[in-house]
């Protein structure tokens, strides 16, 4: 056996070696980069870390899982994070506590928590079915479509935000219930494990199931790889473009109100640039904008790897601004690696 492994081993000749070092390049710098984080604070490795990061990311791979998709099925969206910031600003003003002197409807019942949050789903699952009809039924580009529906929803949340008797003030005062929603933990054996990595736990799993054992799966796939031969193949093209882009919405609005959740309130700015985060995990993480390639393990990967890095340029006192810049480069990197794989593969 250690034979047939050594002589494999040696068929690899040192331009294979170098090709692919040179396509999972981005993995070596950030690998790089944890090594400073932890060189220059040896703190940083530890339980109490790990577990906010883990938190922190939970609420990302929702959203990435969401991107993800649509990627995966060649598309990309911009709309994301103003979708997140809508659906935290929803969920806030209407889970905000009965005693709060500052509420936004004053004379509104304590709801239910399930309430608010369907609603905020359906209306972001609403955007993003039309960002789905625009582009697969009247052939808009995905980029320019997400492009029109973020700078919409904006405007739609900025003006339900910025609305009287308090005009635009962060929502807070956030029903305990809310709160704890996305705050709270789960005690199993002394090990207290935050809702929020259940959650992302959940959501990864169903994810899963769908791209893996659905048709639903195969069909985005499909679609991302050759979407002539799918047609070809009888696949409906605009059914299941419609499908994935409304599925990204209804995860953008669950995964905005655990935001609004964990952070404890909302502004129409809650969600800025969230989909840049999410894209560039996704393509870390393996997805192409080629379509057509990925996997939910893949795009965990990613989230974690990116939030590791922010996580750590913190730790460490990096210049926020600075950490934008680090981000910025990294997020150029990937694309730029990605692209060179698929000429490559033409």
């Amino acid at each position: 056996m250690f034979s047939s492994i050594s002589k494999k081993v040696k068929s690899l000749s040192k331009k294979d070696v170098l090709t692919w070092m040179k396509d999972n390049a981005i993995f070596f710098v950030l690998l790089g980069l944890l090594i400073v984080i932890i060189s220059v604070s040896p703190d940083f490795i530890s339980v109490r870390n790990f577990k906010n990061i883990l938190a922190q990311a939970s609420t990302r791979v929702i959203f990435a899982l969401g991107v993800g998709g649509i990627i995966v099925a060649k598309g990309t969206d911009l709309s994301l994070g103003r979708q997140v910031g809508f659906a935290a600003v929803i969920s806030a003003s209407l889970l905000q506590a009965p005693d709060y002197a500052y509420k936004m409807y004053p004379n509104l019942p304590q709801l239910p928590l399930i309430l608010p949050i369907l609603l905020v789903m359906f209306v972001t699952g609403l955007f993003s079915f039309i960002n789905g009809f625009i582009v697969a039924k009247l052939k808009v580009d995905p980029f320019i479509a997400t492009l029109g529906m973020m700078i919409i929803v904006y405007g739609v949340n900025s003006i339900y935000f910025d609305r009287p008797p308090y005009g635009a003030q962060p929502i807070g005062g956030l029903d305990p219930k809310f709160a704890k929603f996305a705050q709270g933990y789960l005690n199993f054996a002394g090990l207290k494990i935050p809702y929020l990595i259940i959650y992302a736990t959940i959501v990864t799993i169903i994810i899963w199931i769908l791209w893996n054992k659905t048709k639903f799966g195969k069909n985005i796939f499909a679609i991302g790889g050759n979407q002539e031969a799918a047609v070809v193949s009888g696949v409906d093209v605009v059914k299941y473009l419609l499908m994935v882009y409304t599925l990204a919405g209804l995860l953008y609005g669950f995964g905005g109100c655990l935001e609004a959740a964990r952070i404890g309130s909302a502004t129409n700015n809650t969600g800025n640039m969230y989909e840049l985060d999410a894209i560039a995990a996704c393509i870390v993480g393996g997805l192409s904008f080629s379509g057509g390639v990925g996997s939910v393990g893949g795009i965990v990967t990613g989230v974690l790897i990116f939030q590791v890095i922010a996580y750590g340029l913190s730790f460490i006192g990096i210049n926020p601004y600075m950490q934008f810049i680090i981000k910025g480069l990294i997020i150029i990197s990937a694309v730029a690696i990605d692209s060179r794989k698929y000429i490559k593969k033409k």
